[in-house]
């Protein structure tokens, strides 16, 4: 009996890519014949945006929607960005109501009235009505593959409308009167079960106690639909008129994106962030939460800064320390997020470790340099004394750049010795920066002070 191949996973792929010995074409190439569609769209956010642009030239047309779908925002864009017109525009052809829907936020106007213009009068209809909602709200997403049908429909046009559907994954028809109006569902096992084909379906319709609202809240719509225990309920506008569905899958997604979303959040990171952001505009997403964390920092060290009339010039160095220590906690912080998630999606590996940390350690340099300078010149006048100031501005930027190389790697080190990086990564790297920080301003302060 011949043993049965086995096939490599993402994190494998990921592995291969970043080894010299190994062709990026050739691995790619076996990527595509063993990996899905959204398995393919994480590899190629794994790689470095040159990289990343040149594999994508190996995707096969019949699944470039697919993987473009399937990438978060700002990696998406990188590739549509160096799109030609003939590959764009065979892109645009293949969108539905629902893809148009998730990509226009990356199209400008133009090339969304283009996409618009591909589709049918159906959906045309789907997108102008999911349009009408807000990017929060479920009316947007909601799924236009269902079965709709009359009152009067019976049995047997019923189960016929069932056969014509698009999709396999139907578990009730909704029932709609001619105004669009929501009447109620049927569930599909009903109607199989029923004996007489020319049966009135008005006599089988239930009624849905809390239909979603087009108009709720994201994960208010997950929750209800997880509550109900269906796989999919009717989602209505303010009229009653049936927009569409949420599914199990579309309530799975929703859940994902909002617990991702507010992972990253506690490190002022997007969601859609990037794991190979060109550093320029990553340093810039990140000095906001940097400067917003500067001015905590600074109220710590101005509180403590109260008693400064009877305290030494010396003591004005732990004054100051807990800026430095905070300044490197949460730029390693950043870095320990996005590596953590690319842990969690098998994006990052000691393979392609050192391109990520060539990558954020850019962005520290960025923002070490230009926050050294800010805190320099503000503990010059606050002190008035250029040498205190010129020692915590080296003591920061210093800090940035180790805690930028720590965040790549203690997630990855506590990750091989089988330890949860998510729970204990944010406790080391504390541990790190705080000591670094605290003894390169120190040692400094006694090498030129004292």
């Amino acid at each position: 009996m011949n043993e049965i191949e086995k096939k490599e996973d993402l994190e494998g792929f990921v592995s291969q890519l970043n080894t010299p010995e190994e062709s990026p074409s050739v691995v790619f190439d076996n990527a595509v014949e063993q990996l899905v569609p959204t398995e393919i769209s994480l590899l190629l956010e794994s790689l470095p945006i040159e990289s990343r642009c040149a594999r994508w030239q190996q995707v096969p047309d019949e699944q470039k929607t697919l993987v473009l779908l399937g990438m978060r925002y700002q990696a998406r864009d990188s590739i549509l960005l160096t799109l030609d017109e003939s590959t764009l525009d065979l892109i645009l052809r293949s969108l539905d109501a629902e893809s148009l829907i998730e990509l226009s936020d990356n199209l400008t106007e133009e090339l969304i009235e283009k996409a618009f213009g591909y589709l049918d009068s159906k959906q045309k209809s789907w997108y102008q009505g999911a349009a009408e909602f807000d990017e929060k709200h479920i009316g947007r997403y909601a799924d236009h593959h269902i079965v709709t049908i009359p009152p009067n429909a019976k049995t047997r046009d019923a189960i016929r409308a069932l056969k014509r559907g698009t999709t396999e994954l139907f578990d009730q028809v909704f029932v709609v009167d001619k105004q669009g109006l929501f009447l109620g569902v049927i569930p599909v096992s009903v109607l199989l079960k029923e004996k007489d084909p020319i049966r009135m379906v008005r006599g089988m319709i239930e009624t849905v106690s809390s239909p979603v609202l087009g108009s709720d809240p994201l994960m208010t719509a997950a929750e209800t639909l997880e509550h109900s225990g269906e796989y999919s309920l009717p989602i209505v506008d303010n009229d009653g008129r049936l927009v569409g569905c949420i599914t199990q899958a579309i309530a799975l997604w929703i859940t994902r994106e909002h617990f991702e979303s507010q992972f990253m959040a506690k490190v002022g990171l997007n969601e859609s962030a990037d794991l190979f952001v060109p550093v320029f505009k990553g340093a810039r997403q990140r000095a906001v939460w940097l400067g917003l964390n500067l001015l905590t920092a600074f109220l710590a060290s101005w509180t403590i800064g109260l008693f400064e009339a009877v305290l030494s010039q010396v003591v004005a160095l732990a004054v100051l320390m807990p800026v430095v220590a905070s300044m490197g906690g949460i730029a390693g912080s950043q870095t320990l997020t996005l590596i953590i998630r690319g842990l969690a999606t098998k994006q990052v590996t000691f393979r392609n470790s050192w391109l990520l940390s060539k990558q954020e350690l850019g962005i520290a340099l960025f923002n070490g340099v230009g926050w050294a300078v800010v805190i320099g010149l503000v503990t010059w006048y606050w002190f008035d004394s250029g040498v205190i100031g010129l020692v915590i501005g080296i003591a920061v930027m210093a800090n940035i750049m180790v805690a930028a190389l720590s965040g790549v790697y203690i997630p990855l080190i506590l990750d091989k010795l089988k330890f949860d990086p998510a729970l204990s990564g944010a406790v080391v790297l504390t541990t790190v920066t705080d000591v670094v920080g605290f003894v390169t301003f120190l040692g400094l302060g006694t090498l030129l002070i004292l």
